[in-house]
């Protein structure tokens, strides 16, 4: 059996240490997806500029043209998608890879549709609750067929003769949302979403750029979302800000690295995505927001970040929507704190790429920090005070983009390298992390260190 491929991070030290440099945050994920699904739904052509290039995106490119659209590069980050009328059933299997938001999603959007389009994935898209979605798109009459496990892809989709619903969410979810949303523009009647604490609007957003009707009212501390059916989105221009889910990495390694200052350009600040950055504020970090402007619908700005003395804080559960995938990296920051930080109410990350409390918990443990796992979050005890982050580990991935990412960049800091197995699924969602670290001074190489 071979080894399995790995990549380091070593600490960065010497006379000029620390991590210094300009970036840009690659385009954000969720608006990639739904820019190529819109626009292939849309009559006419869409434009988009900065879209992330990562193997989960090109997935849900792919499946567009399959279900019947146009889907060009023309350049960097420039595509050209033109809708060409009515969905239609694919020849083959819709391949999503590794992209739980890109199957959720396509599956809302075809489903009101009269075609049958079977999903699958990779191994780890196979291990994903699938209910959350096909629950409320058959409530709605969409009929599903499951081909393995039930809950699980494979599973086949039969769409057309929706009906509007009125669905409410028990666990704020912006995929569910959205699936819900995009089967309700070809139904028949109102469909009502109502979320009883809100998640990411960026698909209420970008319906509105593409032409459609689509009501948010404040609802408590949530929303109650209603949009007409029978609507035809219209092709538009969609500008991508940075993912801020990924500017997160290069930002945390500054934050925890001595003599560091990073500042990452672009990066989207739409208020339910930047959690995190208040959450490190509230710690102590050294953290500044320059030149907010908007791009795409959505500000965005330039974010610099420090080395900083971070403290721990309990962080807010209400704050868990807006940053769910941002946890394993906030861990990674939260072992150079001083004291605890906890973290609880975030059961959902157990139903991510991977069970990321349980996997976050371990290879933290392994590089010699104090972890507390719990059922629905964790608390992770910071070495100031305690004796250093030491490192030395090589760390189980379970072929998570965020759980490499977030190691890599402890090894950055820590006493001894560290490293990551199966990291090649980086890819998903960061083509570049390494080149980009490196180029800020970082030492990250594939295989173990010299």
């Amino acid at each position: 059996m071979s080894t399995p491929q790995t990549f380091t991070a070593s600490p960065v030290s010497g006379v000029n240490s620390g991590l210094k440099g300009v970036v840009r945050a690659p385009g954000d994920k969720s608006m990639s997806h739904r820019a190529l699904i819109f626009g292939g739904m849309a009559e006419g052509v869409t434009e988009i500029e900065g879209l992330l290039e990562g193997d989960d995106i090109l997935a849900t490119g792919r499946a567009m043209q399959a279900f019947g659209a146009s889907v060009e590069r023309v350049g960097e980050g420039r595509w050209r998608v033109e809708g060409r009328g009515p969905l239609r059933s694919p020849e083959g299997v819709i391949d999503c890879g590794n992209a739980g938001t890109g199957v959720r999603l396509l599956m809302g959007a075809v489903a009101g549709y009269a075609l049958t389009a079977t999903f699958d994935g990779d191994a780890s898209l196979r291990k994903r609750p699938m209910k959350r979605v096909t629950g409320p798109l058959a409530d709605m009459g969409a009929r599903f067929e499951w081909n393995a496990a039930e809950d699980r892809v494979p599973l086949t989709l039969h769409g057309g003769g929706l009906k509007g619903v009125t669905f409410v969410q028990s666990v704020a979810s912006a995929q569910v949302k959205s699936a819900i949303l995009l089967a309700g523009l070809n139904a028949d009647g109102e469909t009502v979403v109502v979320e009883p604490e809100k998640s990411r609007d960026h698909t209420e957003r970008m319906l509105r750029a593409f032409g459609a009707e689509v009501e948010v009212i404040e609802e408590g501390e949530g929303w109650r979302i209603r949009l007409p059916g029978g609507q035809q989105l219209k092709g538009t221009h969609v500008a991508v800000p940075g993912d801020p889910s990924s500017a997160a990495f290069p930002l945390a390694a500054a934050l925890i690295t001595p003599g560091s200052e990073v500042t990452v350009e672009a990066v989207m600040l739409n208020p339910l995505r930047t959690g995190l950055f208040q959450t490190w504020m509230d710690m102590g970090a050294d953290l500044t927001i320059a030149n907010r402007r908007m791009a795409g619908g959505e500000e965005v700005g330039d974010i610099t970040a420090r080395h900083s003395a971070l403290k721990g804080i309990v962080v807010p559960e209400d704050r868990a929507a807006s940053m769910i995938d941002e946890y394993p990296i906030l861990a990674v920051t939260a072992a150079f704190a001083e004291g605890e930080t906890v973290m609880r109410g975030i059961g959902e990350m157990r139903v991510k790429e991977s069970d990321r409390i349980a996997l976050m918990a371990a290879g933290l443990s392994a590089c010699g920090v104090q972890v507390q796992e719990e059922p629905e979050g964790f608390i992770v005890t910071g070495a100031v005070g305690v004796g250093p982050v030491k490192g030395g580990a090589t760390v189980d991935t379970a072929h998570d983009h965020r759980i490499a990412m977030s190691h890599l960049v402890l090894g950055l800091a820590a006493e001894q390298p560290v490293s990551v197995r199966d990291p090649e699924m980086i890819a998903t969602s960061f083509p570049g992390f390494v080149e980009m670290m490196n180029g800020l001074g970082g030492i990250i190489v594939q295989g173990d260190a010299a």
